[in-house]
């Protein structure tokens, strides 16, 4: 894939839950809730300040991270779903 972000944009893949409870119930497909974390895939070189200096960004390619419910626009990139968001809807990166 030859595709990088602008400014502060993030490219996304996210990352499938587990389809049982910890009861071990299996979670059917059409109650599932897409998931709020994912791996970053790419990232934008940064937004620019005021006086034109880059802004670099907290993230890189191969974080984990935890996002909003309704963040990012959904793309499909050779074949992939993937989402791309600004930095600023990302809450954090998973340790």
């Amino acid at each position: 894939m030859d595709f990088r972000p602008l400014h502060d944009r993030v490219l996304v893949r996210r990352v499938e839950s587990d389809e049982k409870t910890a009861g071990g119930l299996i979670i059917p497909e059409t109650a599932k809730e897409k998931p709020q974390e994912g791996e970053v895939v790419s990232v934008g070189e940064g937004a620019r300040d005021d006086s034109g200096s880059r802004i670099a960004l907290d993230v890189k390619a191969g974080d984990r991270i935890l996002f909003g419910k309704w963040s990012g626009t959904e793309v499909k990139i050779d074949g992939e779903d993937l989402l791309i968001m600004k930095e600023s809807d990302i809450m954090g990166v998973l340790a």
